[in-house]
């Protein structure tokens, strides 16, 4: 009873996959079986003649069908490892073979072919040089002869006669201006009048024609001009009896005039020779055929639409072409037999041979997938054990090794993701650091942007305002990048934070950079009156101090300072290494401003100059890092040139603007290379009515 169930069960779940298929493969087959089976069951009914589309449905039903029928069977089939390699192996070492084999088969084809129309051709030409030969060699007696007023018609029927040596069926026509005659081969003087040379032949010709619908060979030698003009004409039409030697050594010889091949007139083509019986069961018929080149004797045009057909077998092909060995040629073939079984053994063997090395992996590759099921659940403990020495061993081994190290990429993996997600923390922080509008400044406008080229970066900007008449712009870059230059960074920003807006904490370490004896340097407002607040060169200084003693040997940066005064227009200013700013006049005067010492950090005790800059309305300060000017690509640098042209062109668009563009043009010369490094624009323009 229960197997019964089990079978009723299967039948109505394949029967519901026949009438209801779920693919839409599936549905257009059992659609197209239904349009067959309906149009067969029309055809039967009397009066209708629906069999054409019948049998045109069934086989494109089929061809459904069959392609449904592998999908169904491809998973099942090839999903056992040793299944997918028995047919890989018959694809590369059976499939092969046998398209070689359909390849030397064409191939021999087209070459029996060929070769049986060539020596049918070669026979036929052959015929038509000895023609031309024959010809010739009487036009060399009676040319002379014609010359001397000796030539008449029976001298010329006893050359004739003695020239007679293959031709039977050829007729000589000399033509002359006195009196012109046709001869038969045998040299008598035939009644046929004789038909004068073409228009069309201006010299001595040889070759086939076709004249009433039938070939011939034809060879004219001509000698003298005008009315003096002799001409000698042998004509032989192309016979069976002409071609039984070519029947002889190949089968069937066929040749079709032109116009019997356009209108298919096979009545008029020249038949010789017959098919001989099979030698061997592999003996079998070939049959090909070559165009023949004919001129058409009625008006000379050549006509391409003559040819040749030959039917025969491998057998006579063989014995024509080593007709020189002789009884020889069959040991030869022997050989050759001998050869070919030689390698279809081979060829078994080797399949045998794959089919065993196929059945021995198998068992390996089960217990790799075994160990695959463990690791898909999660167990990264399981370990395959180990049997042989061969490569299928070492796979396991890997496969043990694998495991294992990628337990411990786990670990590693948890640890990066702790670790970038301290980094997106670091990018939030670092975005803090960076200042935000500014707006408080009467006559100066001032924007700027940084693009990191990893998560955080190492180069610097700030803008801090010193009350509402001045401002203090920094723009630095870090040596290095990363984390380490981020954390730079951050320690640099707060120095200059610090120390500009508490300028007395500078007041020490300036002194002891200075020197005990020396006063530290003050900057002054504009309307002359002196503050406690530390010039530029005096807060690099004291920058330089610090950071000296505060970071690594290998660690520095470059860093511009510079102090704007609102009221008085003028940018106090000290440059440690950096980049010089570019000043970019409304005039369109652009020239760079002057670098007052070397970098902040790195050697011990270094004193800074300032400088001092007027600024007219329209003036742009450009400052920048060297991930600007630096980015290489097939053309070479970006460069400063190319960042001047920008500024430039946009000069009254608003600041973001520009540094959107130029940050823009940075990023189309990178393309799609890696950014190498930072890309900081700062931008301060002068406004408001002049001084």
């Amino acid at each position: 009873m229960a197997f019964e169930f089990v079978k009723s069960r299967a039948v109505r779940v394949w029967t519901r996959r026949i009438l209801r298929p779920s693919t839409k493969w599936g549905r257009i087959t059992f659609w197209q079986g239904i349009t067959c089976l309906l149009l067969w069951i029309a055809d039967a009914v009397p009066g209708t003649k629906l069999g054409g589309w019948a049998v045109f449905s069934s086989l494109v039903f089929a061809f459904f069908a069959l392609v449904l029928l592998c999908r169904w069977g491809y998973r099942p089939l090839l999903w056992r490892l040793r299944n997918r390699l028995i047919v890989t192996y018959l694809f590369i070492g059976v499939m092969p073979i046998l398209l070689l084999l359909l390849m030397g088969g064409l191939a021999g084809f087209l070459f029996a072919g060929q070769f049986a129309t060539y020596v049918a051709t070669s026979d036929l030409h052959s015929e038509l040089l000895h023609l031309q030969a024959a010809n010739d060699a009487l036009a060399a007696q009676l040319f002379p002869m014609e010359k001397a007023g000796k030539l008449n018609e029976q001298l010329t029927g006893e050359l004739t006669r003695a020239s007679d040596e293959r031709f039977p069926g050829r007729t000589v026509t000399v033509l002359r201006n006195g009196r012109s005659f046709v001869l038969s081969t045998g040299g008598e003087l035939l009644k046929t009048p004789p038909a004068p040379v073409p228009t069309f032949i201006k010299e001595d010709f040889t070759g086939y024609v076709v004249d009433q619908d039938s070939l011939h060979m034809r060879t004219i030698k001509l000698d003298g001009e005008g009315s003096r003009q002799v001409a000698m004409v042998s004509d032989l039409p192309i016979t069976a009896n002409l071609l039984v030697p070519t029947a002889a050594r190949l089968g069937i010889v066929r040749l079709y005039p032109p116009a019997s091949r356009a209108h298919r007139r096979p009545e008029n083509a020249v038949v010789s020779g017959q098919l001989p019986p099979r030698s061997h069961w592999f003996d079998i018929k070939l049959e090909f055929f070559t165009l023949l080149d004919v001129m058409d004797w009625k008006n000379g045009e050549k006509r391409e639409d003559g040819y040749i057909d030959v039917a025969t077998r491998p057998s006579m092909l063989f014995a024509t072409l080593f007709a020189a060995l002789g009884a020889s040629a069959l040991i030869l073939r022997d050989i050759l037999f001998a050869i070919a079984i030689f390698f279809a053994v081979i060829e078994l063997v080797a399949l045998y041979i794959g089919i065993r090395l196929s059945r021995s992996m198998t068992a390996s590759v089960a217990g790799l997938y075994r160990a695959t099921e463990y690791v898909n659940s999660g167990d990264l403990t399981h370990r395959i054990t180990l049997r042989g020495r061969d490569q299928m061993a070492a796979l396991g081994l890997s496969f043990n090794s694998m495991t294992g190290s990628l337990a411990k990429l786990i670990e590693e993996q948890k640890e990066k993701q702790r670790l970038e997600n301290e980094l997106s923390i670091a990018y939030e922080v670092q975005e803090l650091l960076f200042p935000g509008p500014v707006t408080d400044l009467a006559t100066l406008e001032v924007h700027g942007v940084c693009i990191p080229a990893r998560t955080v970066s190492g180069d610097y900007y700030d803008f801090i305002p010193l009350g509402s008449d001045r401002m203090v712009l920094a723009v630095g870059d870090i040596s290095g990048k990363g984390i380490s230059a981020a954390l730079l960074m951050a320690t640099v920003h707060a120095f200059v934070r610090a120390y500009s807006l508490e300028p007395e904490m500078a007041l020490m370490p300036a002194s002891l950079a200075y020197g005990a004896h020396e006063d530290p340097r003050m900057y002054y407002r504009g309307d002359g009156s002196a503050e406690s607040q530390v010039a530029p060169a005096m807060l690099m200084t004291t920058l330089n101090y610090q950071l000296y003693r505060s970071t690594p040997a290998a660690k520095y940066a470059t860093l511009f300072l510079g102090c704007y005064d609102t009221k008085a227009r003028v940018l106090t200013y000290c440059n440690a290494g950096h980049l010089p700013p570019i000043i970019v006049r409304a005039s369109g005067e652009v020239f760079p401003l002057g670098v007052n010492g070397t970098v902040v950090g790195l050697f011990e005790g270094v004193a800074y100059d300032e400088s001092t800059l007027v600024m007219q309305t329209g003036d742009i300060f450009v400052a920048y890092s060297d991930g600007v000017t630096e980015p290489e690509n097939e053309f070479g640098e970006f460069g400063e040139d190319r960042l001047i042209a920008l500024i430039k062109e946009h000069h009254n668009k608003p600041l973001p603007r520009i540094t959107e563009i130029v940050a823009g043009a940075v990023a189309d010369w990178i393309g799609t290379a890696e950014q190498p490094d930072d890309v900081t624009i700062v931008l301060a323009r002068c406004t408001g009515p002049s001084a």
